[in-house]
């Protein structure tokens, strides 16, 4: 697949990505299992890289290497820990706002710096009452003068602990015109994080809530017209969210394989490894063909996107196809471990834990299987990846 996809830099990247996570991340994994909390210090380590800059054009300091590689990066990150594929994956749609939809002011201020690593940025939609429901939400922002000022708490939102800018969407009006995205920057007043929550999985990425409280923001800040709020939410989640999702699941489904199979080997029953038992044999090749299934899908749908090619159907699908194939992958791998994965000092526990956080962000397989419905029966609202092709082309010349 490597050959159909990628090229010899695609390749390169991949074996500079996993050996960064085998060195730096790897070995910081028992402390994040212990603390369950965020880990600023290896957070802030690979934004260092410039991997947050994957789709950032050169022009802006970015890698400019589309969203193929971005994948690529994600999907190694998350192979050894799926808690760093995830903060990598949610500071993209954290870029993803301001590629599209920043000013050329907000351009030049901002994407250098996440480039860098400067800067990890965020985006938060959801709310604790409104959840999916993006036109549920009562968070609001008021005009005063030359400011808005902000009310209100998102929750869920990536990198909400460890993050410097703030992407917020909030109500400045009644209906689907009446949203509006700001960036809010991490040391503004008026903001503030809630106590970060232990978590089932993901220990060493933050997914928080965000609390505003009369925090003044300038216009300036925000991100294109007042009533393009339900744009930005809904273009990054279809464009970047579930592409990204994709990418943890694929990695977090590879490492499943890869730890099971050297358990197998590892194990003996009646003098012979435990994978010569026809009944765990089958499993194994259950998790391979959905991985190889789950792969094709993913690269599939991001070689359309670095194309500019009309693909949110293929986006929807990778995301249901990864994350239901990493699921059941996850199952048939505690079936094979038996009690033995149930303890820590295994990482199956890890993997199976991590790959249930993946269900719910940008849309869980439900709402991909009502769009995917839609689609079927030429109901769909649009295309995305259509109407912001040459944004994406723009800004992310494919390696």
């Amino acid at each position: 697949m490597d050959g159909y996809f990628s090229s010899r830099l695609h390749r390169q990247l991949r074996e500079t990505v996993r050996a960064f996570a085998e060195n730096e991340v790897r070995p910081r994994i028992a402390e994040m299992e212990t603390s369950r909390s965020v880990h600023h210090e290896l957070s802030r380590r690979i934004c260092e890289q410039g991997w947050l800059g994957a789709t950032i054009s050169q022009e802006y300091g970015g890698m400019g290497a589309g969203h193929l590689a971005k994948t690529i990066i994600i999907e190694e990150l998350s192979r050894v820990s799926g808690a760093m594929g995830a903060m990598v994956q949610a500071s993209q749609l954290g870029t993803a706002k301001i590629v599209h939809f920043g000013s050329d002011d907000q351009r030049k201020t901002w994407l250098p710096a996440i480039a860098a690593g400067e800067c990890l940025p965020t985006i938060a939609v959801t709310e604790p009452e409104s959840g999916g429901h993006v036109l549920g939400m009562t968070a609001s922002a008021v005009r005063d003068g030359d400011d808005y000022i902000l009310n209100g708490s998102k929750v869920f939102v990536g990198n909400s602990h460890v993050g410097d800018l703030h992407g917020v969407v909030v109500r400045t009006g009644p209906g689907s015109k009446g949203l509006t995205a700001f960036l809010v920057e991490s040391d503004r007043p008026g903001f503030r994080t809630g106590p970060q929550q232990p978590a089932m999985g993901l220990h060493g990425f933050s997914f928080g809530e965000l609390i505003f409280e009369n925090c003044r923001v300038p216009a300036s800040n925000r991100l294109g017209d007042e009533g393009d709020g339900l744009s930005v939410a809904y273009s990054s989640s279809v464009l970047y969210g579930r592409a990204n999702l994709t990418a943890v699941s694929l990695g977090i489904h590879q490492a499943m394989l890869e730890e099971t199979t050297r358990f197998c080997a590892e194990r003996h029953r009646y003098g012979k490894p435990l994978y010569d038992l026809p009944t765990v044999k089958l499993k194994l090749g259950q998790m391979q063909s959905r991985l190889m299934t789950a792969r094709l899908a993913a690269y599939h749908a991001v070689h359309l996107l670095d194309q500019g090619m009309s693909c949110d159907a293929e986006l929807m699908n990778a995301k249901l196809v990864n994350v239901e194939s990493a699921l059941d992958s996850g199952r048939n791998a505690m079936e094979i471990h038996a009690a033995a994965g149930l303890f820590t000092d295994r990482s199956i526990e890890r993997y199976v834990r991590d790959a249930h956080h993946i269900f719910a962000p940008a849309g869980t397989s439900d709402i991909q299987l009502l769009r995917l419905a839609e689609v079927a029966i030429g109901q769909d609202k649009g295309s995305w990846s259509e109407k912001l092709s040459d944004l994406v082309k723009l800004e992310s010349a494919p390696l």
